[in-house]
């Protein structure tokens, strides 16, 4: 492998003349700031009590750099860019967990459905302070997720702290199964219930099936579909745009940004798999990345009325870069934003319709913490009128849930932004689908009265 250490040294050391002539009338100058990095190199490469290996000192000052950007920035070593580049083994097992990093602490996003870290019962919002008691605080998320993979059918030991504050350590059992990511069932006679709990490349067949299964057990009686979107944390971002394209005939799917103001908008094409049909969607602070890209397209298509709480605020694109053998950066490139221009990172959904179960599981002051509260989260400067629901799908025949620039529910409280439910999805204790049950059946009564 080529020497590059020396090569990037020289390049500090000996910069054109005239570069660093015109770097001094510039106090922020580039080349200024890379002869101090140079500078301190050397020193610790000449002074350091312990010797260290130029290649360390590189990554690590490049690991630092990426630290410091947002949390789902990081460097790869060439190994861990190989290893990411060749096929999961069979023999390698994973929790399900899906974690990020706020504050050098690992935060829980979402167990996948059917995972062990589901089983286990481990929830959104939950903070790991060790991995088989090794503690966690000054990992990068690389490091993370390396921990909480291993061999198929090997333990690890979670230290979580629960709802009550307490710490726990909860043994987790590691799976190479595949994880299914669409499931669906009829309620009643008349209602198509559709659980999304990931992206993948087999989840925009399973919805196409599950919505024609549903169609055809239910007939002529089937009068909308519930779309459960809650402690979804994203997957594929292709896959979530196709699968929000089955819901949608027309209109923008998503806007995509990016540093130099590029803006790409992404449209649907014609056709949608319902039938036109009415369309809830359940949502929490567990819906996060590209389920909230699908979320955001159906509400500002007014295609579906959004019910649960807040969503998790988390619109990064990542790119992974090589960087000529030597490792790659995953580094955050662009954002995308809801179809109406609405910011979703740091910032959430809000639900045109809130609720908060019955029963729940209070957490602790500022225990389920969204993208916003994440260290070097990625700042959103849209003006707070920005931030306003749309109005509510247009349903013929159907009222308006409340006139324009209104809320539809009042906002929620501090309280119910910091709970998550604990009767299991989609089951006759889930009291969200409850209610979201109850508004499609409304709506399909208003349509029947208007003769619709």
């Amino acid at each position: 492998m080529r020497k590059w250490v020396p090569t990037l040294a020289l390049l500090v050391l000996f910069a054109p003349a005239a570069a660093l002539s015109q770097s001094k009338n510039t106090k922020s100058g580039v080349y200024e700031q890379l002869n101090l990095f140079g500078e301190a190199f050397e020193r610790i490469r000449q002074d350091a009590v312990e010797p260290v290996a130029d290649r360390k000192l590189i990554e690590t000052a490049i690991a630092g750099m990426l630290s410091s950007l947002d949390p789902h920035c990081a460097y790869l070593s060439e190994a861990e860019y190989k290893a990411l580049q060749t096929p999961a083994s069979s023999d390698i097992g994973s929790t399900g967990l899906v974690v990020t990093l706020q504050s050098n602490q690992v935060k829980v996003v979402s167990p996948r459905d059917g995972s062990p870290a589901a089983s286990a019962g481990i929830k959104p919002g939950e903070t790991i302070f060790a991995i088989d008691k090794e503690p966690v605080y000054d990992l990068t998320l690389s490091d993370v997720e390396q921990k909480l993979d291993g061999p198929a059918d090997s333990e690890v030991t979670l230290t979580l702290r629960r709802a009550d504050g307490k710490p726990a350590d909860i043994a987790v059992k590691r799976s190479n199964a595949k994880l299914t990511t669409v499931a669906s069932h009829l309620d009643g006679e008349d209602v198509g219930y559709i659980r999304i709990a990931g992206f993948d490349d087999a989840t925009q067949a399973a919805l196409t099936a599950a919505i024609q299964d549903l169609q055809q057990k239910a007939g002529k009686k089937l009068v909308g579909f519930v779309v459960d979107l809650r402690n979804n944390p994203g997957g594929d971002f292709d896959t979530a745009v196709a699968v929000a394209d089955d819901f949608i005939d027309k209109g923008d799917i998503t806007v995509v940004k990016s540093r130099k103001g590029d803006t790409r908008r992404i449209p649907a094409t014609p056709g949608d798999a319902t039938n036109g049909l009415p369309i809830v969607v359940l949502v929490n602070g567990g819906t996060a990345r590209e389920a909230e890209l699908v979320a955001a397209a159906l509400q500002d298509n007014h295609r579906a009325i959004l019910v649960g709480t807040k969503t998790f605020g988390e619109s990064a694109i990542e790119t992974l870069i090589p960087l000529n053998g030597n490792g790659a950066i995953r580094l955050t490139t662009a954002r995308y934003e809801a179809p109406g221009g609405r910011a979703i990172q740091g910032k959430g959904l809000d639900p045109d319709l809130n609720v908060v179960p019955v029963k729940l599981e209070r957490l602790a002051q500022g225990f389920n913490r969204r993208e916003a509260d994440l260290r070097g989260a990625l700042k959103n400067t849209d003006p707070t009128a920005a931030s306003a629901n749309p109005a509510p799908p247009a349903t013929p025949g159907a009222p308006n849930p409340a006139p324009p620039g209104q809320a539809t529910t009042p906002p929620p409280s501090k309280e119910a932004n910091t709970s998550v439910a604990s009767a299991d999805l989609g089951t006759s204790d889930d009291e969200q689908l409850t209610q979201a049950l109850d508004v499609l059946r409304g709506l399909a009564l208003v349509t029947a009265k208007n003769g619709q």
